[in-house]
């Protein structure tokens, strides 16, 4: 049993980064219950919506007064919610936060949005390229005289707004244990993408990070922080940013201890990097492996989606499960004593409306009037 078993959460479900939101809670053993839209959205109920695992999925229609009464009904036994609309959408569903607080005075309402609540672009449509864009994070990335390379929505939708969402939730959670009252997290990706660049914004103010792309130590430019292509056309990565780890680079690929003695001055980090670049494509990314894996040149193989999971230290700690024919990466952190788990994959849309509304209070006569109405609909499968 995870850490947050006995924790109840609704997610009103989106997209992206409010699932990832969501998973992170049910997997470490949070009870999360999906208010689908009957018909559910793009990826809904398919085997391969990864993010939708370990979560119960009730279909309700939030344009009929009883969905709406009904998911009220809900919230006022629910430690949270969770919910990734425009600012004002909850609100016009009548499920806005000081409803929902006044029928559950100690809820903890998580809202992510990509701008925040409030602000001249709170109602602007966006996604992640243009929260990280005015975060000041896209900026950073890519090569010298070349443009901003988006570093797929990893930044700003994941680690600044899933995630960021999840840490808010567990604080405001373990703060209403001791008050008594929840409140509203206002969960921005663009707030939680430059709290991802303090480091950046550290360096940058101390003289120590240039504005220019592919200039600095961490985005390209150094060459014992890169990626180098090897004599079979893949790629591996270095890291080897301290001294001895950098000498043990240095002496494990047989490069001259003369020429890459300076390893600070980025005057000549070009050549270094063209000397490594030579130096790695005279042996294949396998024999690379088997030279420096596992040592101290900070060395890495750089794998594809197809083989990550079955690397043989991934296999080793079991970071990826197989659950309904589908790859899963394993619920992580690690806990030594309540560990958590993956129970099962993504629901079809609707399939736990019964259980879930009879577990959670509701008499068999009532479920069954809302399904008449529409209110609510009971499992729709998806391929």
């Amino acid at each position: 049993m995870g850490p947050l078993q006995g924790i109840k959460v609704i997610e009103m479900v989106g997209l992206g980064p409010g699932p990832l939101c969501a998973m992170m809670l049910a997997d470490m053993g949070a009870e999360v219950i999906r208010i689908d839209r009957p018909g559910g959205n793009m990826f809904s109920g398919a085997k391969a919506d990864l993010l939708g695992r370990n979560r119960k999925s009730i279909a309700v229609d939030l344009k009929h007064p009883d969905g709406v009464a009904t998911v009220l009904r809900l919230v006022e036994q629910a430690d949270a919610l969770l919910e990734g609309f425009r600012p004002g959408v909850m609100e016009r569903l009548g499920l806005g936060p000081d409803t929902c607080l006044a029928h559950n005075k100690k809820l903890i309402y998580g809202r992510m949005t990509g701008w925040g609540q409030d602000g001249p672009m709170a109602q602007a449509a966006g996604h992640d390229i243009n929260y990280i864009a005015l975060a000041g994070a896209l900026h950073a990335i890519g090569e010298k005289g070349g443009k901003p390379i988006p570093p797929l929505n990893l930044i700003g939708d994941f680690g600044g707004g899933g995630m960021f969402l999840a840490f808010g939730m567990v604080c405001g959670l373990l703060e209403a244990q001791k008050s008594g009252l929840g409140q509203v997290i206002d969960c921005s990706m663009v707030e939680g993408s430059a709290v991802l660049m303090g480091m950046f914004y550290a360096m940058h103010q101390a003289g120590m990070w240039k504005d220019e792309r592919g200039s600095n130590m961490l985005d390209g430019a150094s060459h014992y922080y890169n990626t180098y292509e090897t004599a079979d056309g893949k790629w591996v990565s270095v890291g080897a940013m301290e001294p001895q780890f950098y000498a043990t680079l240095v002496r494990e690929t047989g490069a001259d201890p003369q020429l890459f003695k300076n390893q600070h001055d980025a005057r000549a980090w070009p050549q270094l990097k063209a000397e490594l670049a030579r130096i790695f494509k005279t042996r294949t990314r396998d024999q690379w492996s088997k030279l420096l894996e596992g040592g101290d040149a900070c060395f890495a193989p750089v794998l594809s989606l197809a083989e990550a999971p079955h690397h043989p230290h991934n296999v080793a700690r079991e970071s990826f499960i197989e659950v309904d024919g589908m790859l899963h990466p394993a619920p992580a952190p690690r806990f030594s004593r309540t560990r958590p788990e993956l129970k099962h994959g993504p629901r079809p849309v609707g399939a736990d409306t019964d259980q879930v509304l009879a577990d959670w209070g509701f008499e068999a006569a009532q479920i069954a009037r809302l399904k008449a109405t529409g209110a609510v609909s009971a499992a729709q499968t998806k391929d």
